[in-house]
């Protein structure tokens, strides 16, 4: 069994990230995709881990803390389309699950706009053979625009930069979560 589109994004997280390696968080929320990364990068890694929300920050480093995984962490309270204000580094891999705070205000949600810019951002600075994973919540309102925004950029990627993919469950009801995935192919730069 597959299991949900979270898992899914972990499972090819999972196959490409080492010990060691500098990794992205794009939308940090209640903090298990970033767990999740600092486990996988190690004490040796870095995991860079965004969100706009106070209270997403504070989550995050709670969980962090109390995993003992804080200290390959950096938490930054900032709009994930602004990532190349603080990474220098050639992340291997680079997770968005999109929507809004689990348990936060709804209205507070993320958008076409900046998660393309985040995008952008983020595939320019991947390394080559890495990888970007988006988790898209088409039922929430705004959620299906922002995929199909976020999808017809990606449908323009040239084919030698960039392979995407895109992943979705055809016998769930209520709009279920997508997945879209992008590999950065050698030499790839937009």
């Amino acid at each position: 069994m597959l299991g949900n589109a979270v898992l899914i994004s972990h499972q090819i997280m999972a196959r490409v990230i080492q010990p060691g390696d500098t990794v992205i968080d794009a939308t940090c929320g209640r903090g298990k995709d970033t767990l999740f990364l600092a486990q996988l990068v190690g004490p040796r890694g870095r995991v860079y881990a965004f969100d706009i929300q106070n209270e997403a920050i504070a989550s995050t480093r709670e969980l962090l803390d109390r995993n003992k995984c804080l200290n390959q962490v950096v938490l930054i309270n900032a709009d994930h389309s602004r990532m190349t204000d603080y990474i220098e580094d050639h992340p291997s891999a680079c997770m968005f699950n999109l929507g809004y705070l689990p348990g936060g205000d709804h209205s507070l949600t993320t958008g076409s706009k900046d998660t393309r810019q985040a995008l952008s951002a983020g595939m320019s600075i991947l390394k080559p053979g890495g990888i970007i994973s988006l988790v898209f919540y088409p039922g929430h309102p705004g959620g299906q625009e922002e995929m199909e925004t976020i999808e017809k950029y990606l449908s323009g990627l040239p084919q030698q930069l960039f392979e995407v993919t895109k992943t979705r469950f055809l016998n769930q009801i209520n709009s279920p979560p997508q997945i879209i995935c992008i590999e950065k192919l050698s030499g790839g730069q937009l």
